[in-house]
């Protein structure tokens, strides 16, 4: 047999095209070597047909092969995943007799739970980084064995390691069972692993404590949660816990108790309470985009807030959708459901009365509110709500004028995100998922004509908006760009939607006449440019840290007084701002002018005018700017013209320019 494999050969193709043939069963370890020893040195995986396997596996088909190096984006998560092995030893080290359970890699970083009578806190976190840091730079291979279920059982069973033995019973018959070890500590795991925790390096760091219930269900033993991050090297940590800093202080609902916007209580869990300034807020938003929506030939409508089943289940909502909706049931026994989006009314206004093809195509907006059931432990904020109000529109189109208007709406998308300061964007197309309606005709003839429009979109950028394919992520009726937007902190937020549909008008036999006076189905495409009005608001606050620009701000000046002298001058100065379409109000109180600076300040109000008997002499107003300690005094006209030229909105500064 061993003489049989000796002769067997297998072709490995390079990431440049180039192809090899090595013995069946050569390690990833012994291709790099076979490349240069330097290569050898930096390499701590490979990859196989794109899927990662430890250097030491055995190879043995044809396949596309890379080499990968500790520098690779591809490795960080192996660094993660190595790092929380790490972490599981040196808790069990210090403290002999808990039990690990799972330790999975997550976004930025990992987490590892843990079975301890005393649970962790973070007084913890300093003395068992010391001791990864001792675990690290003891070096230790990674070994892989894979072990019969006789030989796991004992093994851990004699360890006291409970939750090991339930997790070897959940593998299937059919799969190997991994264990890796480092030095003398094993674990079971489906790896890849670097070569040895020496690989791990220094960049990391635990971040907190929480409570997690044993495989998420609150019905089993509560467990101590550590979470931990780590980079491939300190520069790229720092960055990321500056970012995370920066996201503290910029947290929007910190920012929105300070500034008075809303707030939420356990009578409403997840639905918003809106104080005065976070509605004029949420106004200035919708006013803008009423705007948009105007000059891009949009006709606002409104459609029912709550429909009977009949519709859901002819929109498909109810089969796909109907677990988050809120439901309810009249005395006649009819059942009715809050609308979870605006869709199937949108279909209903435009089948009302005839449309021919030159009525196309139809644009309908709405600023719906729609509810969606998400469980308490997701709701965040604004982020993650379960009322929210979409900024959801439809356009009823022919097929011919589809390109078209994907094009057109991807425009009025980026200019929007461009108003507020963003311009660093990714469109993908996600494509159709496993569970979808409609045939596979309409989905490659959609998906078609979207990845054209997606090429479209690139080199009309020069290619400054990034593209790409998310396989499998489209809605249930239809393929759909993604935008995907970078704030100031380089954190990215998926907002605005375009989707594709021939479903839903089919399934309501929606129609209009054609040139050949023929009924013909139109084409509905689906799109948002907010999505939730609450979210984007959210993302704004700590886009902004709160020092929103002064068209967009919910309060825009206040006029402070440093003398009671001077109040009468102040309301003065109130009324001529607010005459001029500013917003503004007085603080004549009787407290020191610092004070009531800070007050302000920390309360993000853009501008504020001190005033005192000088000011009033002079017919002037001192003018501070929030997150600046310098100061400008100009007379109240020059002020006024000036604060209403910044207040006025891009979109109607360009028609001004125009």
């Amino acid at each position: 047999m061993s003489s049989q494999n000796a002769f067997t050969h297998i072709s490995l193709k390079f990431p440049d095209g180039s192809k090899r043939q090595f013995e069946s069963g050569v390690t990833g370890r012994e291709v790099a070597e076979g490349i240069s020893k330097s290569l050898a040195k930096k390499s701590v995986a490979i990859s196989l047909d794109g899927e990662l396997s430890d250097l030491a596996d055995p190879i043995q088909r044809d396949a596309v092969i890379e080499i990968i190096t500790r520098g690779d984006d591809r490795a960080l998560e192996l660094v993660r995943h190595d790092c929380a092995h790490v972490l599981a030893e040196a808790v069990q080290e210090l403290w002999p007799g808990t039990q690990v359970t799972i330790g999975p890699v997550i976004e930025n970083g990992f987490y590892y739970d843990f079975a301890r009578d005393q649970p962790f806190t973070s007084e913890d976190l300093p003395v068992i980084e010391k001791k990864m840091r001792q675990i690290i730079a003891r070096n230790e291979p990674f070994v892989k064995e894979i072990w019969s279920r006789e030989k796991a059982r004992k093994f851990f069973g004699e360890k006291g390691e409970e939750y090991k033995l339930e997790l070897i019973e959940a593998i299937p018959d059919d799969q190997d069972l991994k264990v890796y070890s480092q030095g003398s500590w094993a674990d079971l795991c489906r790896g890849p692993h670097m070569r040895s925790t020496g690989d791990v390096g220094n960049s990391f760091k635990l971040m907190n404590v929480a409570g997690a219930y044993w495989r998420g269900d609150s019905n089993n033993v509560m467990l101590t949660r550590i979470y931990g991050t780590a980079f491939a090297d300190d520069k790229q940590l720092k960055q990321y816990l500056h970012m995370r800093e920066e996201a503290e202080k910029r947290d929007h609902r910190k920012l929105g108790r300070e500034m008075d916007l809303f707030h939420f209580q356990e009578e409403g869990p997840g639905v918003v309470f809106w104080h005065s300034k976070g509605w004029r807020l949420f106004q200035n938003l919708t006013n803008y985009m009423r705007r948009r929506l105007d000059e891009h030939g949009y006709e606002e409508v409104n459609a029912p807030q709550i429909l009977d089943k009949a519709m859901w289940e002819t929109s498909g909502h109810w089969e796909w959708y109907h677990e988050s909706m809120f439901i309810t049931q009249t005395e006649d026994d009819r059942v009715f459901a809050i609308k979870p989006m605006n869709c199937p009314g949108h279909v209903a206004i435009f089948k009302h009365g005839l449309k021919s093809y030159r009525d196309l195509p139809v644009k309908l907006a709405e600023f719906g509110n729609v509810h969606r059931y998400e469980p308490s432990g997701a709701l965040h904020g604004l982020l993650r709500v379960r009322g929210f109000t979409q900024d959801d529109a439809h356009v009823f189109c022919t097929e011919e004028q589809m390109h078209a208007e994907c094009m057109r709406i991807n425009e009025l998308i980026i200019s929007t995100y461009g108003d507020f300061g963003f311009t660093d964007f990714t469109v993908l197309l996600s494509t159709r998922p496993a569970k979808r309606v409609g045939n596979d005709a309409s989905w490659d003839h959609a998906e078609e004509v979207m990845g054209n429009v997606l090429k479209e979109i690139e080199s009309k950028s020069d290619g400054k908006i990034k593209i790409g394919i998310n396989p499998g992520e489209g809605a249930f009726y239809g393929p759909k760009f993604e935008y995907i937007l970078k704030d100031a902190i380089g954190r990215t937020w998926q907002c605005g939607t375009t989707q594709i549909d021939f479903n839903l008008p089919e399934r309501f036999g929606a129609f209009y006449i054609d040139s050949d006076s023929e009924k013909k189905q139109p084409v509905m495409i689906h799109r948002a440019i907010c999505g939730s009005m609450e979210r984007f608001l959210g993302i704004l606050i700590e886009n902004y840290a709160g020092h929103f620009p002064l068209w967009l701000a919910p309060h825009q000046i206040v006029v402070a007084t440093i003398t009671s002298e001077a109040n009468d001058y102040a309301q003065f100065v109130v009324k001529k701002l607010k005459n001029a379409g500013l917003t503004a109000t007085s603080d004549i109180r009787n407290e020191k002018i610092n004070y009531k600076v800070r007050e302000h300040s920390l309360a993000k109000v853009p501008v504020i005018m001190v005033c005192g008997m000088r000011e009033a002499d002079e017919g002037s107003v001192n003018i501070r700017r929030l997150g600046s300690r310098d100061q400008t005094s100009l007379l109240l006209e020059e002020a006024i013209a000036s604060l209403v030229s910044e207040a006025t909105a891009p979109d109607k500064l360009r028609h001004l320019e125009q």
